[in-house]
């Protein structure tokens, strides 16, 4: 498939940023279940995308298409530059996966397993020997790398999984659920992990049902629902689709609050506090108008916050049966709670 039919993004020198992976029209069926019904995706290299959406929304079927360990029905998807379906091998090469349920064999040591990896990829002796002991020195794993991984608590067990996945040094890693079944140490723990993988140039493909994992890590998030891409953005731009955000001025003048909420229109009063709450969705233009307003009043605010809906609203509504559109349609979603 030529890379001309996949889309790009314009980086700020005007050129476009390279794709490490790209959709259009993906499509996957299980019988009669539509897993997939027309997916496209442009992941930069680079960046963390994490797709987030309910049980058997087909987060993990997304993720098997594009690793290559199943076939679509339908549509185009590009890895790392390589057609998923003309050159899985080219594929493959370029990436590694870490599924929710742990590869570690339980029953050989945490170095052992590293080894065996190291011989799948075709590494000489030594050369496994030495990229085992720096993954296990990466992952604070060299106290216990000479014991049963089957002794490994669960934090341990998955960043052993990754240590894994790095032996072929892949350049975009597919990680599915990483963080199932960790305790909040761990998981902030396996953040940290991934934060510094992409420091070092590494794409990141995460499926998460923690959306405060999606807040935390990704650079961009799409949720899937009913086989298809509900929203993509930013974490904010999410935020923004969903109504409920608002912006409280705050004032210490009794005056100055009196003159504001006269003159503010679809205001919310809070006399006791001397704060107006006023309907916005966050965004640079409508701060800028409110704030000109006033300034035009002669009125200053002693103090401004932006509040936003969070992720858990932005998922519970955009995947309720009304959903608000990704060009930023605000229908009232139905039971978004």
């Amino acid at each position: 498939m030529p890379s001309s039919v996949m889309p790009t993004t314009s980086r700020s020198d005007g050129h476009p940023s390279p794709a490490a992976v790209s959709t259009i029209g993906l499509r996957k069926s299980y019988g009669d279940k539509t897993v997939l019904d027309g997916i496209d995706l442009h992941i930069p290299a680079g960046s963390v995308f994490a797709l987030l959406g309910p049980n058997g929304a087909g987060k993990t079927t997304a993720v098997k298409i594009l690793s290559t360990l199943v076939s679509a029905d339908g549509g185009q998807a590009q890895v790392a530059g390589h057609d998923v379906a003309a050159a899985p091998d080219g594929v493959r090469a370029a990436i590694g996966v870490t599924g929710q349920f742990s590869a570690v064999d339980g029953l050989i040591t945490g170095e052992e397993n590293m080894l065996l990896m190291a011989d799948l990829h075709h590494l000489s002796k030594r050369e496994g020997r030495r990229v085992t002991a720096e993954l296990l020195e990466r992952f604070d794993l060299v106290e216990a790398a000479k014991k049963p991984a089957q002794s490994y608590s669960g934090g341990m067990k998955r960043r052993l999984d990754i240590a894994m996945t790095l032996v072929g040094d892949p350049r975009i890693i597919f990680l599915d659920e990483p963080t199932t079944g960790l305790d909040p140490r761990s998981r902030h723990n396996m953040w940290q992990i991934i934060r510094e993988l992409v420091s070092d140039g590494v794409t990141v493909f995460l499926t998460t049902q923690y959306l405060e994992e999606a807040d935390e890590l990704a650079d961009r998030i799409a949720v899937l629902n009913d086989g298809r891409i509900a929203a993509e953005g930013t974490a904010e731009e999410l935020k923004r689709l969903i109504p409920g955000g608002h912006v409280r001025l705050r004032f210490c003048d009794p005056s100055a609050y009196r003159s504001a909420a006269e003159a503010l229109r679809e205001v919310t009063r809070d006399d006791e506090a001397l704060a107006l709450q006023i309907p916005s969705d966050g965004s640079q233009r409508e701060l800028r108008s409110i704030l000109d307003w006033l300034d035009s009043l002669g009125i200053e605010a002693d103090e401004l916050t932006v509040h936003t809906p969070d992720l858990d609203d932005v998922f519970f509504a955009l995947t309720s049966s009304t959903v608000p559109s990704p060009r930023g349609r605000r229908d009232q979603p139905k039971d978004a709670r």
